[in-house]
C-alpha cells in the first residue's frame, strides 16, 4: 500500500509540475514582448561607461538623454518655423510658434548642460529626421498641414516613456532637471499639436519608420 500511495503521489507531483511549466513559459515569453514593445526606447552606449561629474554620476544613458534633446531641436525647431510660415489654419501656426519657443529654450539648455557635463552634442539633424523635414517642404496644402501634426505628435509622443525613464532613475541633477524641463516642454507641444484637430490618433503606434503623406489620413 505505502508503494502504491508513494508511486501515486510521485505521479500527481509530476504531472502538476508539467502543467506549472507549461503556464509559466508562455506567460514569462508574453510578458517579455510586452514590456519591449511598451517601454522607452533603447538607450545608445556610447561605451564611455559611468561618468563621475560634481553634479552626480553620469551614465550612457543620461548620455544619450541629453543628446536625444539636443537632436529633438535640431529638426522640430526648423519644423516650427516652417509651419509659423505655412500653415493656413491658426491652431497650425500656434502649433508651430509652441515649438520655436520651447525648443529654443531647451537648446539653451542643452547647450549649457552639454557643456558642463563633457557631452558632445551632434549639430545636424539624424537622418530620419532630415527624412521627415524633406516631406514636410514637399507636402502641400492641407496635406502639409496633417503630415506636420502627424510627424511631431508622433515624435512627441514616443518620448515621454524615455523623458520618465531618465527622471526617474538618474543620480545626475543637471540631467534631472533638464528632464523635468523636457517634459514640461513635451506637454505643452502635445497638447498644442492636439489642438488642432488633425491627428490622426489610430495611426500613431504604427511600427517605426517614416511615414508618407498617403499615411496622414484625415480625422473623422
Amino acid at each position: 500500500m505505502a508503494t502504491r500511495y508513494t508511486i501515486g503521489s510521485g505521479f500527481v507531483i509530476t504531472a502538476l509540475a508539467v502543467t506549472l511549466i507549461a503556464l509559466l513559459i508562455p506567460v514569462e515569453k508574453f510578458g517579455t514582448q510586452a514590456s519591449a514593445s511598451a517601454g522607452p526606447p533603447a538607450a545608445e552606449d556610447d561605451g564611455a561607461g559611468i561618468m563621475s561629474t560634481a553634479y552626480g554620476p553620469l551614465t550612457p544613458a543620461d548620455r544619450d538623454f541629453v543628446r536625444k534633446v539636443r537632436l529633438a531641436g535640431l529638426w522640430e525647431l526648423p519644423a516650427g518655423r516652417q509651419a509659423q510660415q505655412r500653415g493656413t489654419r491658426a491652431t497650425v501656426r500656434t502649433a508651430g510658434e509652441h515649438l520655436v519657443e520651447g525648443h529654443t529654450e531647451l537648446d539653451r539648455q542643452v547647450i549649457q548642460v552639454g557643456q558642463a557635463l563633457g557631452v558632445d552634442l551632434p549639430n545636424q539633424p539624424s537622418a530620419q529626421q532630415r527624412g521627415w523635414l524633406d516631406q514636410l517642404t514637399r507636402a502641400q496644402g492641407e496635406e502639409y498641414e496633417r503630415l506636420f501634426i502627424q510627424l511631431l505628435r508622433r515624435a512627441h509622443g514616443k518620448v515621454f516613456a524615455l523623458l520618465a525613464q531618465i527622471r526617474a532613475q538618474t543620480r545626475n541633477s543637471m540631467v534631472r532637471t533638464l528632464a523635468t524641463s523636457a517634459n514640461a516642454t513635451v506637454l505643452d507641444h502635445i497638447t498644442v499639436l492636439e489642438d488642432s484637430g488633425l491627428v490622426d490618433f489610430d495611426a500613431l503606434n504604427v511600427p517605426d519608420g517614416t511615414p508618407a503623406p498617403s499615411d496622414v489620413r484625415p480625422t473623422k
